[in-house]
């Protein structure tokens, strides 16, 4: 067996040797607990259970042409990569795209985004003989992760092969720095391997830096999460929903991408806010399709006139809460909505993406915990586009003054779409580092074994 495709044999140096031979041995331990985890989380929602096997590697092969594969891990990660995949697609010399995710919500995004488009697979666990399979069924010509998805093993048998591997959109918070700095003699060689690197900020290239990346290979591109654009169909089904369901003059609202804990302060803001506006409508989205079900009996004990998306039921001028219980829909709800929460905030998750509420001209409302976005935070808040609530009372009080102002509502939503504009061309930067890594490869690279 050729030595680049050995899937045991480990380079670097003693030191990170001994690293990633423990790392394997607590991986390989772990294999049953994390397929049983699967079948288990699989009792409540059974896409987790279909393809299992490409979890381990054992996927459908790759014919034809070398893909360019992306690994997106989920939602965001997927959104993020939307300028990327779409320009390789519409290149002069198109090239296959594969997408890998490690949930089922990934994985239906990429469906709906994409199509027949591209390849989609799941990633296999974060274990030699698993990632060996994978790629020798798959044979990428270049690897690109989202974000900052270091996988010791799989950065490892990449390295082997000799796949030219790109971190794009990376970002890394303080409390994810202190966490790797721990492991650090796992995360260097990862960093120091990788043939570019992205960083959305200069703080997260500063952070990146600490664990060991090399200063040449990094540069600071911006965040893809700003190439942003309302599709033209979406602004359209919005009109008609409008129209439709009789909501011109209806406050409405929607809380978005909400978890454990969130949607009781919401509702309860949303009660706060029926009993100055009776007619209020707000669209609540929970981040994770598992718990649709127990939000939907949330609101019914909560005493609120509830329908889901996923019924088709009508929403008439009696409801007071839809529950988005459908795939693909939030930039639709964005772009119906007065105001927009981003859900992940008001418990110790982080927050999730307001780019796209202010990609539709809406204000973003948000909670204390935004440590995930802390720099579009900054930029949001310095433009006036968002305002920040500590808890659910504050989010009632806050929605009931800009319900009740409609000036400061336009200009709030006009001051997210300036902070979007005039912070893309991240796409375009890193197309540039993803073309650098592919054209010397044209003469240079060996067909695989």
């Amino acid at each position: 067996m050729p030595a680049e495709t050995a899937p045991f044999r480990v380079i670097g140096s003693m030191g990170e040797r001994l690293w990633l031979v423990g790392y394997q041995t607590l991986m390989t331990a772990a294999l049953p607990v994390l397929l049983a985890r699967l079948f288990w989380r699989g009792r409540r929602t059974p896409a987790y259970r279909e393809d299992w096997l490409q979890r381990l590697g054992l996927g459908p092969a790759v014919r034809g042409a070398n893909p360019v594969w992306i690994h997106a891990v989920s939602v965001g990660e997927t959104v993020a990569a939307v300028p990327i995949v779409e320009a390789l697609l519409r290149a002069e010399e198109p090239r296959p795209v594969l997408i890998t995710s490690t949930t089922p919500t990934g994985a239906e995004r990429v469906r709906t985004l994409f199509g027949g488009r591209v390849m989609h697979r799941l990633l296999p666990y974060d274990q030699f003989v698993a990632n060996w399979l994978f790629l020798r069924r798959v044979h990428p010509e270049v690897a690109v992760f989202m974000e900052t998805e270091l996988w010791p093993a799989l950065y490892a048998c990449l390295r082997r092969r000799r796949v030219p591997t790109l971190v794009l959109n990376a970002r890394l918070s303080d409390k994810s720095a202190r966490g790797y700095r721990r492991v650090r003699g796992l995360v260097k060689p990862l960093l120091q391997g990788a043939t570019a690197v992205a960083a959305q900020s200069r703080a997260d290239a500063e952070r990146l830096l600490g664990l060991g990346a090399i200063p040449s290979r990094l540069e600071v591109t911006g965040s893809l999460k700003f190439d942003i654009a309302v599709p033209e169909a979406v602004i359209e089904q919005a009109e008609l929903l409008r129209s439709q369901w009789l909501l011109c003059g209806r406050p409405l609202w929607v809380a978005a991408s909400t978890h454990e804990g969130e949607e009781v302060q919401v509702l309860a803001a949303h009660r706060n806010v029926l009993a100055e506006r009776p007619d209020s409508l707000l669209i609540l989205v929970p981040r994770h399709p598992e718990r649709f079900d127990r939000v939907m009996k949330l609101c019914e004990a909560e005493g609120f006139k509830t329908v889901r998306r996923s019924t088709g039921q009508p929403v008439d001028s009696g409801v007071q809460v839809l529950l988005g219980d459908s795939m693909g829909e939030l930039l639709l709800w964005y772009q119906l909505a007065d105001l927009a929460f981003v859900g992940g905030s008001l418990v110790r998750v982080g927050g999730h993406n307001p780019l796209e509420p202010a990609a539709c001209g809406r204000p973003v409302l948000w909670g204390p915990w935004v440590f995930n976005f802390a720099r579009v935070d900054e930029l949001l808040d310095q433009a006036g586009a968002s305002v920040r609530v500590a808890d659910g009372a504050a989010l009632a009080a806050t929605l009931r003054r800009l319900f009740d102002d409609p000036a400061e509502r336009t200009r709030m939503g006009a001051a997210g779409l300036a902070v979007v504009a005039e912070n893309q061309g991240a796409a375009g930067r890193m197309m540039q580092m993803l073309e650098a890594a592919i054209h010397p490869l044209e003469k240079s690279r060996q067909p695989p074994d």
